[in-house]
């Protein structure tokens, strides 16, 4: 699989998650050093919004919105994924004032995230990093909305993933 930085072809590890798959399992870190499992859900949709790293301008940008969205969500948690560590995730969430989603760390290097949903960059100089998706899965585990940002620079299409839960 493929996507874009900067106009210039990046390749993926694994295949990018369609609509319709059962969403793998996972595990990751939360701010606290608390373990979040796709599990824990509890019978609400997940919205994922998967990025490089919350330190740069576009990923930032997509917690920020996303964080604004989420207090109109019902029934939906909005996980903030990304390799940054989970200090640095929580620096940000304190500063920007996020209190809407729950930011992930997948900065393990035994998880299995990246691959499982397609979207671990492969080569490129932010090769181990993620590239930016959105996945909703339903309170079933099943894929009910997916996008691969066709350049890793965009921000994701808000609207597409507002209207995929409704």
């Amino acid at each position: 699989m493929k996507t874009k930085l900067k106009g210039n072809e990046v390749n993926l590890a694994g295949d990018f998650i369609e609509k319709g798959s059962a969403a793998p399992d996972f595990t990751m870190t939360k701010g606290d050093l608390s373990k979040f499992n796709l599990s824990d859900r509890k019978g609400k949709t997940l919205l994922l919004n998967i990025f490089p790293s919350i330190d740069t301008p576009v990923c930032s940008a997509s917690v920020r919105k996303f964080n604004q969205l989420a207090s109109k969500m019902d029934n939906t948690l909005v996980l903030c994924i990304s390799k940054d560590l989970p200090f640095a995730q929580s620096r940000f969430c304190s500063v920007e004032g996020i209190q809407n989603v729950i930011a992930l760390s997948d900065f393990h290097h035994t998880s299995t995230f990246g691959k499982d949903y397609g979207v671990l960059i492969a080569d490129s100089p932010m090769s181990g990093l993620l590239a930016r998706a959105v996945v909703i899965i339903n309170p079933e585990g099943k894929v009910i909305y997916s996008q691969l940002v066709p350049d890793i620079t965009q921000e994701p299409d808000y609207d597409a993933a507002l209207k995929a839960l409704i």
